[in-house]
């Protein structure tokens, strides 16, 4: 694992993500990405890479949503429009609670060729922000449980640490409760 660039001087972050967060100001985080030889496609993989407990990983997962006043109809892809759920690894999204948050008449889990178009980037590897086209964020509070999370930084090699209610804000996010509960 190395922080800034692996052996054979390849950068850590991927060029859209370190352009957008220079663009960001916030450069700063291109110094703590973090490069792995493996894969972490996976929130578990990412979490055992960084060792940090599950719920420290901030998933980036994107959703199609349709019906909802709160979306732009005119940014429809594949169907439905696009919407960024951030949710710490430990935890699965509960569609229906983001269908209520966003008063959609209905959301499904977005297929992979609308995930790269909507951001640019390949699942395992989205980051919170720094993506191709504007999406509705919703992130949900149990990311705040923790005084640092960790997120993709545009490829499933790479992740960078940042707080939470800093990582919320420079998303765009909404604060929701999305998170499935357990019976």
């Amino acid at each position: 694992m190395t922080t800034a660039a692996t052996d054979a001087g390849e950068p850590a972050a991927h060029p859209r993500f370190a352009e957008a967060v220079t663009r960001m100001g916030l450069a700063e985080v291109l110094g703590r990405v973090r490069r792995f030889p493996d894969e972490t496609r996976t929130a578990a993989e990412a979490a055992a890479a960084i060792g940090c407990e599950l719920s420290q990983i901030c998933k980036s997962l994107i959703f199609a949503a349709w019906g909802s006043p709160l979306l732009e109809r005119s940014r429809e892809l594949g169907g439905g429009v696009p919407v960024l759920v951030l949710m710490d690894g430990a935890s699965r999204v509960d569609v229906e609670l983001v269908r209520q948050a966003l008063g959609a008449s209905e959301v499904t889990r977005a297929k992979a060729a609308v995930v790269r178009e909507t951001t640019g980037y390949a699942i395992g590897g989205v980051p919170p922000f720094g993506h191709r086209t504007k999406t509705r964020v919703l992130a949900d509070r149990s990311l705040l449980d923790h005084d640092v999370v960790w997120a993709a930084a545009g490829d499933p090699h790479t992740v960078f640490p940042m707080e939470p209610k800093s990582l919320v804000a420079h998303a765009g996010g909404t604060l929701v409760d999305v998170r499935e509960q357990q019976a």
